[in-house]
């Protein structure tokens, strides 16, 4: 059973992995799933996770000195990522173990890639594609259907597990 702490609201989730834990103010958006060892803590502001965004493996989600931690809907947060009291916009896709920090904003419909490092207040347009370290945009596309695929992708697990089948028909 995954520790869900007596401040967290779940607005329909499709699944949440048993050893997730959440703890402190966290809302689960309907559709949204919570995956393998992901950890949400919330001492002081707020963590809002959209409808139907996938929190994947080994994520950390925390808030910042300042500022609560908000994603979007239809969102992809890849394994090993840590967001910190930053905000994500709709239908975007965070890379493997990258990390963004407070104050930080990325706009809809874009990609982080894997390992880059947002640095505190920086803030990204829609449609960027944003990797390295310090992070900042090397490409400008629509990222948005690709997104949204991935993300219906995890739903579409989310539902199988949630039904207790940990693997998609080949």
């Amino acid at each position: 059973m995954p520790h869900i702490g007596p401040h967290v609201t779940l607005d329909n989730p499709a699944f949440i992995h048993e050893t997730a834990q959440l703890q402190g103010k966290v809302y689960v958006g309907p559709g949204a799933s919570i995956w393998t060892y992901a950890v949400t803590r919330s001492e002081l502001f707020h963590i809002h996770i959209g409808a139907r965004t996938n929190i994947q493996d080994f994520v950390m989600i925390h808030v910042g000195n300042d500022s609560p931690t908000i994603i979007g809907e239809d969102c992809s947060i890849t394994h090993h990522v840590t967001l910190h009291g930053c905000e994500i916009g709709d239908k975007c896709l965070i890379g493997i173990n990258a990390t963004i920090m407070d104050g930080a904003k990325i706009g809809e419909n874009s990609i982080v890639a894997g390992h880059a490092i947002v640095a505190e207040n920086s803030e990204f347009p829609p449609n960027s594609i944003i990797a390295g370290v310090p992070a900042k945009v090397i490409a400008t596309r629509d990222n948005g259907e690709a997104n949204l695929a991935n993300a219906q992708f995890y739903q579409a697990i989310a539902a199988r597990f949630a039904q207790g089948e940990e693997r998609l028909e080949e």
